[in-house]
């Protein structure tokens, strides 16, 4: 698996536009960037000659952000002080999706918008977790992953088959490297599973 990977912003790319970057807090800090990447090798299936769009995701105000949330306690949600995610979560998590079914070579296209008024099948996803949850007794945390999907015919508008995935990983301590690499291994077992998925009911 190849793991998230650093992009550093520059400060001499920073302008009086930075306060773009001070969501949340943090409104004079200069954000470490993250990006997650879709598994290497995910299942395949034969082509088919479908049309398939994966719709922005949905999800709360809480993870409507580009800030990574590490949760102390199920009521409460903080972010790392000094990183950010490369794209808001929903559109993050729109581009995985994108890039792993296209991986799997069974469909003829793949985008974020049809080809014409309309495609063949949406996919439309509700991101319902996303986040690291910090350990109550110990140094490490628990990133959580959790994604209801939908499959909908665009004729119709009738649901072809639905799923929700769900994937964990273990993270060691609360550093920002460790939290984004237990990420990037949760991400890959959910994207895995959301693939198998694709490939059987996407028709």
């Amino acid at each position: 698996m190849r793991p998230a990977f650093l992009l550093p912003i520059l400060a001499l790319l920073l302008g009086p536009g930075c306060s773009a970057l001070s969501a949340l807090g943090e409104a004079t800090a200069v954000l470490d960037v993250y990006e997650l990447r879709a598994p290497e090798a995910v299942p395949t299936g034969p082509r088919r000659s479908l049309e398939v769009t994966v719709v922005l995701p949905t999800t709360t105000g809480a993870l409507d952000t580009d800030r990574i949330m590490v949760k102390p306690d199920p009521l409460a949600a903080q972010y790392l002080p000094d990183a950010r995610w490369g794209e808001e979560v929903p559109v993050l998590v729109q581009s995985l999706m994108l890039r792993t079914l296209q991986e799997t070579e069974a469909f003829a296209y793949v985008g974020r918008d049809p080809l014409g008024i309309s495609g063949d099948v949406a996919v439309v996803a509700d991101v319902i977790d996303f986040q690291a949850e910090a350990d109550a007794d110990g140094p490490g945390a628990t990133v959580r992953l959790q994604l209801s999907v939908q499959a909908v015919r665009e004729s119709d508008v009738a649901i072809l088959s639905s799923r929700t995935f769900e994937a964990t990983a273990r993270a060691a301590d609360t550093e920002t490297r460790t939290i984004v690499a237990a990420f990037d291994a949760a991400s890959a077992q959910l994207l895995v599973a959301f693939a198998e998925w694709a490939v059987g009911a996407l028709r």
